[in-house]
């Protein structure tokens, strides 16, 4: 990768932008390019090389692209104006040092055929020709092939190499190949593949994290720009966690588990260092009552740690991508020259949606849940075992739906919701184990009382029950569950 900076700007926005996306999706090979030198004044101009390159070495430190060579040039002294006379200076230590670092990568031809187009043309007498890179598998004359965002397939007619006929062309290879009867003007830039090895895709679930350089919250229902192979879409972002405690399990099983259980996210955090994160209550994974998952010293019943962060992304329109591509959300809304980083998050593609009824027929496999609670008060004792409840439901409330559910007294004991008490919503509680004889003397107390709003209170206030559940976030008909809890 070669990152090219102003000399006189430094570090902007865009440069940042663009380093974090070679951290992503680039190799530890970076060179970083000082351009338009002639622009420094000759007498300051070994000073403000020496700052200039203390600054970017100090950058690049905490990135994987530490000690990257650092060169200063000037491609074009004097700028477009200037005079064909006028020499580049440093072009030849940039050649030496890109030498230096160039490497030959692997190659391998085997798998299905995937080719990035990025031209498109016709040629008079000949046909289409679609001009780019394979990126996997090859290809020969007489081979079919398929442009799958169109859902068209085609014979290879020829192949060119640097304008010389070929046969066959394989992984890493820069070619043109052409076929016939299609209109160009269908296809600008994208993906052609073997036949039937690249399905569209109307959403996706990603394994991600948060830039942590993007100030503004990513938040479940937003909005964002996703960029997965050579597309970028809008698409709608619902974040889940995953916890710490089948982590391992995760890493031994390819594909997303369905299986599992996963807390709603109300936004994504970056999650804490381990190193960091020991002896560190504040950077504990909060699963609050009533939402989602969230960081900081949240003092909740429930502590969850979250090994990592997940995504269901609903596209706006359909794309053509292929597995484990790299996943890219930006907000592109915002202004490119402001002071902020547009990109949000970054991971890997787990999980293809190829449905396009996926919200009916996919969407209620995923068990993604926000953990409830809902509290009331003992008004009276119908006998040693059964206690009348209320002001946890409304009158309309269907109660069916959480009969069974165990709940919470205030006192310590715990009881089963059995149903129904009249109709105002209030309801009966079941104690296995019986009330205890300090809550019976509470309630036998407070039935001398005339107020009925004031029985059943003790001295830290009156009697609670408390039910904790869950409530899963795509189940169309919003059933609940207390499994794990």
């Amino acid at each position: 990768m070669i990152l090219v900076v102003d000399i006189m700007k430094g570090i902007q926005t865009q440069t940042a932008e663009c380093l974090i996306i070679g951290e992503i999706t680039c190799s530890k090979k970076l060179v970083v390019v000082l351009n338009k030198l002639d622009l420094v004044e000759e007498s300051k101009r070994e000073k403000h090389i020496t700052k200039m390159k203390n600054g970017l070495s100090k950058t690049l430190q905490n990135t994987r692209f530490a000690g990257s060579p650092i060169v200063t040039v000037s491609a074009r002294p004097g700028g477009p104006e200037a005079s064909d006379e006028e020499k580049p200076v440093g072009i030849q230590e940039l050649i030496e040092v890109l030498s230096a670092n160039a490497f030959l990568p692997k190659r391998n031809d085997s798998g299905p055929f995937i080719y990035s187009v990025d031209h498109c043309f016709s040629v008079k007498g000949h046909g289409t020709v679609m001009t780019g890179t394979v990126l996997s598998g090859s290809v020969k004359i007489s081979d079919m092939i398929e442009i799958p965002a169109l859902k068209v397939t085609k014979k290879v007619k020829s192949i060119q190499m640097f304008k010389k006929p070929v046969r066959r062309v394989s992984q890493g290879d820069r070619v043109g190949i052409c076929v016939t009867q299609f209109d160009s003007k269908l296809l600008e830039r994208g993906l052609i593949c073997s036949p039937g090895h690249l399905p569209t895709l109307y959403g996706a679930i990603a394994k991600v994290e948060k830039i942590p350089y993007h100030k503004q919250a990513c938040t479940t229902g937003a909005k964002f720009h996703i960029t997965m192979g050579h597309k970028t879409v809008m698409a709608k972002a619902a974040f889940f966690g995953q916890p710490s405690d089948v982590q391992q399990q995760e890493e031994e099983h390819k594909g997303f588990r369905y299986e599992l259980e996963f807390p709603y996210l109300d936004e994504l955090a970056t999650l804490p260092k381990e190193k960091e994160s020991k002896g560190k209550e504040s950077e504990k994974m909060s699963v609050a009552q009533g939402g989602g998952v969230h960081q900081g010293p949240m003092a909740t019943e429930n502590i969850m740690r979250l090994a990592h962060h997940w995504v269901l992304l609903e596209f706006d329109h359909p794309i053509t991508c292929t597995a484990s591509a790299i996943v890219i959300g930006s907000r592109l809304d915002f202004d490119a020259f402001s002071n902020n980083c547009r990109i949000a998050f970054h991971g890997i593609l787990v999980e293809s949606i190829t449905d396009k009824d996926y919200q009916k027929n996919l969407l209620p496999k995923i068990k993604v849940f926000k953990l409830k609670k809902k509290e009331g008060t003992v008004e009276r004792m119908q006998d040693e075992r059964t206690l009348i409840g209320k002001n946890l439901f409304k009158k309309e409330t269907k109660i069916d739906l959480f009969t069974g559910m165990k709940v919470v007294l205030s006192t310590g004991e715990i009881g089963t919701l059995t149903g129904s008490f009249g109709s105002s919503g209030k309801y009966k509680i079941y104690i296995p184990d019986g009330i205890s004889p300090e809550t019976s003397e509470i309630l036998s107390q407070g039935k001398k009382r005339k107020d009925d709003e004031s029985t059943a209170v003790c001295k830290d206030g009156p009697i609670k029950v408390t039910i904790n559940f869950k409530r899963y976030v795509f189940d169309p008909e919003k059933k609940m569950s207390q499994s794990g809890i």
